[in-house]
């Protein structure tokens, strides 16, 4: 991992914050941690992070309203720091446009993973290496792979987070093949679902809000009752 990596820890609890930043050090990353959200501004200006790690439960400002605000104006990856059983935190984290989360108690070692794994979702390609441009067009849409990029079919750019670029591109890689929830986690998140664990479903969600006319009644990615989802349009894949 490139040790020039910046992670940007806001967490109230002193001793959380320390012991969490020296793992992040000791793996190679450069880790700045605050304590509220007075400085996030900041920092995102004069030093922008690579990943920002975000506690729900913060003086003042919360993890949530923070969220908002990143992702209003920054593409940075966010990760959610979430206590046991807030799993409408979670769900709420997640429609904000968090990348993934983590439960409190966590494991140091299961944290760094999760950064590693919203990191290289976010990569363009393998350093040293650039990857063959691909697109996908699907019912007048199109996904530009090399640039990460959603286009409708009048051209206009849709913004997407990580978490739903990656869950796109792993339904245009499997049309027409019925998806469970935990084999979607692993193929876009890199992680296993959690018992209970609706974050799936959230993330389709958002994402038939940007691409289904009728979100309600959605034409492309339908729910196959006790199975999962399967991505219905034709899909046409170009390589370059």
């Amino acid at each position: 991992m490139n040790t020039s990596l910046h992670i940007l820890l806001v967490e109230d609890d002193p001793a959380i914050g320390s012991l969490v930043c020296g793992f992040l050090e000791r793996s190679g990353f450069r880790a700045t941690h605050l304590k509220s959200g007075k400085a996030v501004e900041r920092v995102l200006a004069e030093d922008p992070p690579h990943l920002v790690l975000l506690d729900i439960l913060l003086p003042g400002e919360d993890g949530l309203s923070i969220a908002r605000r990143i992702r209003a104006t920054r593409p940075t990856p966010i990760i959610m720091l979430t206590a046991m059983g807030e799993e409408r935190d979670r769900i709420s984290g997640l429609d904000l446009g968090a990348d993934d989360y983590v439960t409190k108690p966590f494991s140091t070692r299961e944290l760094v993973s999760r950064i590693r794994a919203v990191m290289r979702r976010t990569e363009t390609a393998p350093t040293g290496r650039k990857l063959a441009p691909v697109s996908y067009s699907f019912a007048g849409w199109e996904l530009d792979a090399m640039r990460r990029e959603l286009h409708d079919p009048a051209g206009v750019r849709v913004a997407l987070t990580t978490a739903e670029y990656e869950l796109l591109r792993t339904f245009l890689t499997r049309p027409g093949e019925v998806l469970g929830r935990d084999v979607l986690m692993k193929l876009a998140q890199g992680r296993r679902v959690e018992p209970y664990d609706r974050s799936v479903d959230t993330l389709v969600s958002r994402l038939r809000t940007k691409i289904e006319p009728d979100e309600v009644s959605p034409s492309m990615i339908k729910t196959v009752r006790h199975n999962g989802y399967v991505f219905t349009a034709s899909v046409l894949v170009t390589e370059q």
